[in-house]
């Protein structure tokens, strides 16, 4: 079973995607936000340099979330001895692929006594129709988001990684104590990047995302603290209108 969603302040609703190649990097991403930035997100680029358990251990160091996005999937027995072997670091969400029920079964029973949840991937918010049609797979990509959702709570999965597209669906088909969590987000609209269902701050809280995932509006803003602040802002104020 699904366990209740993070008790996140304000603050900790925005997630700053550190995609980074290293260790030096990072610190320098980390004193540059200082506190405009509390929950932080680690990926493959930065598994890629070795140093990425020594970051992981910077950001608790300094009483950072750290979100684990490296999406496992394997077959159901590898990826819960994965899930058994996070769990002994601080970690407050990771990520999973939702196309196996058994796979999310396993792992949400080898994370059934650590503190993370695990969060389900369901449709990149990179792809749209044209590509889940070339993958072989049927339906508008909020069919199959919501369709995986489901699965993902079944099987005890904590929550789900999706477009904010698809968190009001979402919402309607898991209920509340299911956690969603939208990267993509685009503060001032579609940027004509790789992401291509993006929504704004405001509409993703306003559908039911519990967090959202920031990366490349910040990084390439002209002053990225600022820019974290004026999201955190919006989402205070977005928090504040949904009560």
């Amino acid at each position: 079973m699904s366990r209740p969603p993070l008790d996140l302040a304000p603050e900790e609703r925005l997630i700053f995607a550190l995609d980074v190649p290293g260790r030096d990097q990072a610190r320098e991403w980390i004193d540059r936000l200082g506190d405009s930035v509390r929950f932080y997100k680690i990926g493959m680029e930065l598994l890629a340099s070795g140093e990425y358990f020594q970051v992981l251990d910077d950001l608790a160091a300094r009483d950072k979330r750290v979100f684990v996005d490296l999406k496992f999937f394997d077959i159901p027995a590898t990826v819960a001895g994965v899930i058994r072997g996070l769990g002994r670091w601080p970690v407050s969400y990771c990520t999973i692929h939702g196309w196996h029920p058994a796979m999310m079964q396993a792992a949400a029973e080898a994370n059934a006594s650590a503190g993370m949840r695990l969060l389900a991937v369901t449709v990149l918010t990179s792809m749209d129709g044209d590509d889940l049609r070339s993958m072989g797979i049927a339906g508008a990509p909020e069919d199959v988001v919501v369709e995986r959702a489901r699965a993902a709570r079944a099987a005890g999965i904590d929550g789900v990684i999706c477009s904010g597209l698809e968190a009001a669906p979402i919402r309607r088909a898991t209920g509340t104590g299911f956690s969603i969590v939208c990267p993509g987000i685009r503060p001032g609209g579609p940027a004509g990047d790789d992401q291509k269902r993006s929504v704004g701050v405001a509409q993703a809280f306003a559908d039911g995302a519990d967090a959202i995932v920031v990366g490349r509006p910040i990084r390439q803003a002209p002053d990225p603290r600022a820019a974290a602040r004026a999201i955190q802002a919006e989402i205070r104020n977005s928090l504040f209108k949904n009560q």
